[in-house]
């Protein structure tokens, strides 16, 4: 118990002293961070994953266009094929590749809206990234001088 003891008497020590640290505790801090981190990771890779669906759209309507509009094919609907004709299929694929695209570009303002609040967050509690403390020095020492560290500084950031 004495050691969690002394781990909140330094908490409040630290807190104390820099006002901006007043508020949750470094590991809430910290959780909050990785949570949003994750939140936008998980948007790239739907975004990512839904550009692909808007290729394989676009190369089915690509050849279903070359196809003479009666003849009979074949489309997945939630697990179970169905007969139709390209005249019937055709315009299906475009609404949906169009629907797609909407919802990409959804996610991609969502992408750019959560990138500004990790990085006010990051700005608010002062969170450095591990091999991110040579460029914020570098930047902090010559604002405007150093391009070269401020571009190291802003790596992985959202800038939108």
């Amino acid at each position: 118990m004495a050691t969690s003891s002394s781990n909140s008497a330094a908490g409040a020590k630290a807190n104390s002293t820099g006002a901006k640290q007043a508020g949750p505790a470094a590991e809430q801090v910290v959780a909050g961070f990785q949570r949003m981190r994750q939140e936008q990771r998980s948007l790239a890779s739907k975004a990512a994953e839904l550009e692909m669906e808007i290729n394989e759209h676009s190369l089915v309507i690509e050849t279903l266009r070359d196809v003479d509009p009666s003849r009979k094919c074949f489309r997945m609907v939630g697990g179970v094929l169905v007969e139709r004709t390209v005249k019937e299929v055709l315009p299906a694929l475009e609404s949906n590749k169009e629907q797609i695209s909407r919802i990409v570009e959804t996610i991609s303002t969502q992408m750019q809206t959560k990138g500004r609040e990790l990085n006010e967050y990051r700005e608010r509690y002062n969170i450095r990234l591990v091999g991110e403390e040579e460029g914020a020095g570098k930047a902090a020492s010559g604002n405007q001088d150093s391009e070269g560290g401020g571009a190291k500084g802003g790596a992985g950031v959202l800038v939108s």
